[in-house]
């Protein structure tokens, strides 16, 4: 075996990972990330990073619920110049990653930074890439017919992270999610809540807001430990450098750790249409057989046994209703609340800036947390 391809070989298993997240989750990012054996994890605002190999790029495409994407950080090195953004990209092997016929579209961000505008760092960053490829390949002009291989870049106080995203289509897309009613929640931030609750898959798990399904469904994933990414694709999946092996032991891998058990999980809303649409998305995830759904009104909610998990994410007021309405709405629930047995763990996700006061509750912890672009507080109740 050649030195140069040792030393490759021995890169690829020294890969750095950056996984972006909704603020507030790089916590529970950065605990997935240990569970999956990564090593040398750090957590920083809005995002995560790791050092893994080669077949770990299926492996936390699989298994990630709480991140963004797996981005494939190839170089980070400071610039205040478009020439030294020119040269520090055109340095980097490109061809290890993208073929001669090879698509490779960029995108990015800058944030205070010299180098603010993002089309024209675009610009820069295609034409150093393509500079690099040509000579590589002793092409004139590239194709770009083939593969597609999605470059990303950002640039924080004149630092410049280039990677490649690994995912395609972000991660909160299961693949269960066909159709949907207003607001939905991401699955991200969805099984972020769920983990947040300490559910485990032993005691009962309601949601009596439930909508489309969503916290249930994740409730159901982590139930069940099931992989989250198994009935979708991915982008790395196409790439020729990683192995298809790679590709199927993860896959089985993730089949082997699943378990099969009774699982008491239950999501109630007042709209048929929603039940509905929640119900199929239960098939898609292929968790039908152990969550179930109907038609109800949270406010008849009653809780039943002396432990369980209430985790829901009711309308706030700027989503679907008024402010007013939604304080209206809060009150009524509190009731609900109030009733419940002392040992239940209840968590209420809402944007209203005055829902400890409609519910008529204060929380026993809050946590900050982010909708999309919308901030939330995460309020606890219960033993938290």
């Amino acid at each position: 075996m050649s030195l140069l391809l040792t030393d490759w070989m021995v890169a690829m298993e020294e890969l750095k990972f950056m996984i972006p997240c909704l603020m507030g989750l790089e916590k529970i990012v950065a605990d997935e990330l240990k569970r999956l054996n990564m090593r040398e994890v750090r957590a920083s605002n809005g995002h995560v990073t790791c050092v893994g190999g080669m077949a770990d790029i299926p492996r936390l495409n699989l298994w990630l619920r709480c991140g963004a994407r797996v981005l494939l950080v190839l170089a980070e090195f400071d610039a205040r110049t478009f020439e030294e953004l020119f040269q520090g990209v055109k340095a980097i092997d490109w061809e290890d990653w993208i073929a001669q016929d090879g698509e490779f579209p960029v995108k990015g961000y800058s944030i205070s930074s010299q180098l603010h505008s993002v089309p024209a760092c675009q610009s820069i960053v295609k034409k150093a890439v393509s500079q690099h490829l040509s000579e590589q390949y002793g092409m004139e002009w590239l194709p770009e017919t083939g593969c597609r291989t999605q470059i990303q870049f950002s640039i924080l106080k004149d630092h410049v992270t280039v990677a490649l995203d690994t995912s395609g289509e972000g991660l909160y897309k299961r693949g269960y999610r066909a159709v949907g009613v207003e607001a939905p929640l991401r699955e991200t931030l969805a099984a972020a809540l769920v983990i947040l609750s300490r559910y485990k898959g032993l005691d009962p798990f309601r949601d009596p807001f439930c909508g489309s399904g969503t916290i249930a469904i994740e409730a159901a994933l982590i139930a069940k430990n099931r992989a989250p990414g198994l009935n979708r694709s991915f982008a790395a999946q196409k790439w020729d450098v990683i192995p298809a092996d790679y590709w199927m032991d993860a896959v089985e891998e993730a089949m082997d750790k699943e378990f099969h058990g009774s699982y008491d999980i239950w999501g109630g809303d007042i709209d048929p249409h929603a039940v509905e649409i929640a119900r199929a998305n239960a098939v898609k995830a292929e968790v039908e057989d152990v969550v179930r759904f109907d038609v109800a009104n949270a406010m008849d909610f009653r809780a039943e046994g002396q432990y369980g998990r209430l985790v829901t994410n009711p309308p706030y007021g700027e989503r679907l209703l008024e402010k007013q309405e939604a304080g209206a709405l809060y009150r009524q629930f509190g009731q609900v609340v109030r009733r419940m047995p002392p040992d239940w763990r209840v968590s209420i996700l809402s944007s209203h800036t005055e829902f400890e006061d409609c519910l008529g509750l204060k929380a026993v912890k809050k946590r900050k947390l982010y909708n999309g672009m919308l901030k939330c507080d995460l309020f606890m109740y219960g033993k938290v």
